[in-house]
């Protein structure tokens, strides 16, 4: 398995990407919709605690990854939305192809810390943690682009223009998991007990989504110790804001003047150019 995310990932990053994205975009339909993000952002989560809303049934990696497949899967995959429309995963900036979608975003330091951990699990990269920000920055270290450039395609797509994109930040999805997730049921236009959303947030939180991945290893198993290596893991703790703790300053200012603005518009950090106004004394 590892050779062939080894081959997958290379080719993904070639001159083969494009007849690749055209032919796993064949066979949509008008009612899919697309559970959007760049990697790590938490879609492996979110897309756990969806299946157990629409089919009602325990979430599994094998049944998540079929009825909510990656995009050039959707052949298989089940028709769990009203008008026959089907959820797919994409980790792709926005296409036209995309008619209408749920957009996760993660503060973009997290995503780096989070990213090189997995591809370095991997053994796709073998390089320092900040030359790996050098690429993240510059679009190069994922076959996706950069952070920044992927969450301006999303937020500044037609899709967003219309209606038709949900942004939902990560650290909303952490900390307010039931609202949130009430508010995607009611985009995807299905009605669902507020017992069942309970359920599928107690059945996916991360000490269970741990012992699914035992069951399913995703990336890295030992069979001397019969166990997953801790750094080969693909269910991470999932931190909102923990690069405050990793980063050291000079990565932190690093990535600050490099993605400010779209942490600043995302919601991630507040705005320096915006002047605080103080109430005016009266005479």
């Amino acid at each position: 398995m590892s050779v062939l995310r080894q081959v997958r990932y290379s080719a993904a990053k070639s001159g083969l990407r494009v007849p690749i994205i055209w032919m796993r975009h064949r066979g949509l339909n008008r009612n899919d919709v697309f559970v959007a993000h760049y990697p790590r952002s938490g879609s492996t989560w979110l897309r756990f605690m969806l299946f157990e809303i629409l089919t009602r049934k325990d979430a599994e990696f094998d049944d998540v990854n079929r009825d909510i497949p990656d995009v050039g899967g959707q052949r298989d995959a089940a028709a769990l939305l009203p008008n026959q429309g089907r959820l797919i995963k994409t980790e792709e900036p926005f296409r036209p192809d995309y008619r209408r979608a749920i957009y996760l975003v993660r503060d973009g330091r997290d995503v780096a810390l989070s990213e090189y951990a997995y591809e370095k699990a991997q053994g796709w990269i073998d390089c320092s943690f900040d030359d790996y920000l050098k690429m993240f920055v510059n679009g190069n270290a994922s076959p996706y682009g950069s952070w920044e450039e992927h969450a301006r395609s999303w937020i500044e797509s037609p899709l967003n223009a219309r209606g038709d994109l949900m942004l939902v930040s990560y650290p909303e999805l952490r900390q307010k998991s039931e609202a949130t997730l009430t508010r995607i049921a009611e985009f995807l236009k299905v009605r669902v007990p507020a017992q069942v959303i309970q359920n599928a947030i107690q059945n996916n939180n991360l000490h269970n989504m741990r012992k699914k991945e035992d069951r399913a290893p995703q990336i890295g198993y030992d069979p001397r110790t019969r166990s997953i290596p801790e750094e080969k893991r693909f269910v991470r703790s999932g931190a909102v804001g923990g690069w405050r703790e990793r980063l050291t300053p000079a990565q932190a200012e690093y990535l600050q003047r490099n993605t400010g603005k779209m942490l600043v518009r995302l919601g991630f950090e507040e705005d320096p150019s915006a002047v605080p106004t103080s109430a005016a004394s009266a005479d």
